[in-house]
């Protein structure tokens, strides 16, 4: 039996994981999602600014019999395709047009998947996404710039199978400080802003090999 703890930040006291239920636009679209870094949970917990002290709800998994995409172990660019399936790096002609493109030749099916795992896309990490849209980002540092936010992976919970594993342990939930926590998440971002613009920057993004360039 394979087990794994995870944690779900959230504004709310009461949460109830519903099969169906979520946002399309949210990075692997319509799920449930969570982290195995509490720390992180708490930080998405409060990330909005609102001022209001959150709660971080605990949760075991039971992966056995489930389908688990990683998108830690594929390309980078099939992440990125992820990513444009759900969210709008930008609302020019010319993105629609070739994020189709670029979705039809990187993107991976997803739909014979439980659960998915991968980078959360926040403020800093969309950074990179619309960057590289702009043609302003070289393929061949697209792999260090997302290792430089530190900013969590997380699992989305897809399938009915999938929340049908998932069971919350409601005595170990716990209210997040929002001064303490926002600071932190803010301060997580900033820095992770500065890191990858100096990267984008340097002499190391050759700016060559680019999102037009790909097809």
């Amino acid at each position: 039996m394979a087990i794994i703890t995870l944690y779900h930040g959230t504004p709310d006291k009461i949460v109830t994981p519903t099969y169906g239920k979520g946002d399309d636009k949210h990075d692997y679209g319509r799920g449930f999602y969570l982290t195995e870094d509490i720390e992180l949970a708490k930080e998405w917990a409060v990330c909005r600014p609102n001022e209001e002290n959150g709660w971080v709800h605990k949760y075991e998994l039971e992966t056995e019999g489930l389908s688990i995409l990683d998108f830690q172990e594929k390309d980078v660019l099939s992440w990125l395709a992820e990513l444009m399936k759900h969210r709008d790096a930008a609302d020019s002609k010319r993105y629609r047009v070739l994020s189709r493109k670029f979705i039809d030749k990187y993107g991976i099916d997803t739909s014979a998947y439980d659960v998915i795992k991968g980078w959360r896309a926040n403020a800093s990490y969309f950074y990179i996404a619309k960057e590289f849209v702009r043609d302003n980002i070289d393929i061949d540092i697209l792999e260090e710039l997302l290792s430089l936010g530190s900013l969590g992976i997380q699992y989305c919970i897809k399938t009915e199978k999938a929340y049908s594993h998932l069971r919350e342990i409601p005595d170990d939930m716990s209210i997040v400080d929002y001064q303490q926590f926002n600071d932190k998440y803010n301060k997580r971002d900033i820095n992770a802003r500065h890191k990858m613009r100096d990267l984008v920057d340097s002499d190391a993004n050759k700016v060559t090999k680019v999102f037009s360039t790909l097809f």
